[in-house]
């Protein structure tokens, strides 16, 4: 299918004179056609390298990478195309703009470099530097922009090929927080109007969770779990991934039957509460639960007795603009809750707590260390 690009079986090996490291060990991923595949794991996870693998700049060990239906690397078929016959476009997080050159000059260089005809050249830069707003900048040095203006530019070569799928390399990380989260949401809405494939690598789980259609969670060279930004933040049960993208409270429990096929009664810090879990399990195992701080609902004291709730007392109470943050002691444990403001809170308030059974887990006991 045209745009996809599918990576079977990948391993990549480092050897130096003291060790070997497994950089990916036999990585399996594919993405569907016109979504954002991100890649998302702690340093040395091996997301650079499998970007650099599917780019065409790192050689794997074995295994088979496909772009737009066509095998661009495969030891056993013997296939080794070179990055610039692989249909790719690549936005690094250098920007990698040439400082002797205008705008136009950089984003027709790949172009140029095809002897595409100068009237094409001109149609098509023109084309795509309106797309990225940047429409009457062609003749500026490139130098002379703002950083989210030059990654614009790096954008726009990257699209003027007219590519099968872009490559992204943390293209974000050198930019300030306010300009990284006003570019975040610009580089998202271009690439859903171009409609086009794309791989982004980060290490940034807002970033992640808000520029892709799919995330790709990596830990020691291997995949540990894909799935949507929300089955990933909601709904994940592997202890790794919970505890990598986003702040969790995590309790132990022990389950005391079950609800319904997805739903398990647990016993813990928080007294005798329904949250999602594992089915299979038999009465008395010793879990671990985890909930989101947003996920706590502060319920009026007027209000008669609710599913799922609990008292507290807050010992620690920070404003946090939309909300309080609050640490609150409950049952000899301590939970972090993100609380709205409608109701006055202070140090050493006692709070009833609601938490949803769908934003209380457990998690997978088989996946636990």
């Amino acid at each position: 299918m045209e745009g996809m690009v599918s990576v079977r079986n990948l391993v990549k090996t480092f050897t130096s004179k003291q060790e070997t490291v497994t950089a990916l060990d036999n990585v399996t991923v594919s993405t569907p056609p016109n979504r954002i595949l991100t890649l998302l794991g702690p340093s040395g996870c091996g997301k650079t390298t499998l970007l650099r693998c599917i780019a065409g700049l790192e050689s794997p060990d074995s295994g088979e990478i496909v772009i737009g239906g066509e095998v661009v690397w495969s030891k056993d078929k013997g296939i080794s195309l070179p990055p610039e016959r692989r249909g790719i476009g690549m936005v690094f997080q250098s920007y990698a703009i040439w400082p002797h050159m205008t705008v136009f000059g950089n984003v027709a260089y790949p172009l140029e470099v095809r002897k595409v005809p100068k009237h094409e050249i001109e149609e098509r830069v023109a084309k795509v530097l309106d797309l990225v707003q940047l429409s009457g900048f062609q003749n500026r040095p490139a130098t002379k922009l703002s950083g989210g203006q030059q990654q614009r530019v790096a954008l726009a070569r990257a699209l003027v090929a007219e590519p099968k799928v872009i490559l992204f390399d943390e293209p974000l990380s050198n930019l300030d927080a306010k300009l990284r989260e006003s570019t975040r949401q610009e580089l998202r809405d271009f690439l859903s109007e171009l409609a086009i494939s794309a791989i982004y690598v980060t290490h940034d789980q807002v970033e992640a969770l808000t520029i892709a259609d799919d995330i790709a969670v990596m830990r020691g060279g291997r995949i540990v779990e894909l799935g949507t930004p929300q089955d990933i933040y909601l709904r994940s049960n592997d202890p790794f991934v919970v505890d990598f993208i986003g702040r969790a409270n995590f309790l132990e429990a022990t389950l005391k039957g079950y609800q319904d096929e997805h739903h398990a009664v647990v016993e813990c810090a928080l007294g005798s509460i329904v949250c999602s879990a594992p089915a299979g399990l038999a009465p008395g195992t010793k879990l671990t639960i985890y909930t989101r701080p947003e996920s706590f609902e502060v319920v009026e004291e007027s209000s008669p007795p609710v599913d799922n709730e609990f008292e507290g007392t807050i010992t620690s109470l920070l404003f946090a603009g939309e909300a309080y943050e609050a640490e609150i002691s409950v049952g000899g444990a301590q939970v972090l809750a993100k609380l709205r403001f409608h109701i006055p809170l202070k140090k050493g308030d006692k709070v009833r707590l609601q938490i949803d059974r769908e934003w209380c887990r457990a998690l997978d006991p088989a996946k636990e260390d």
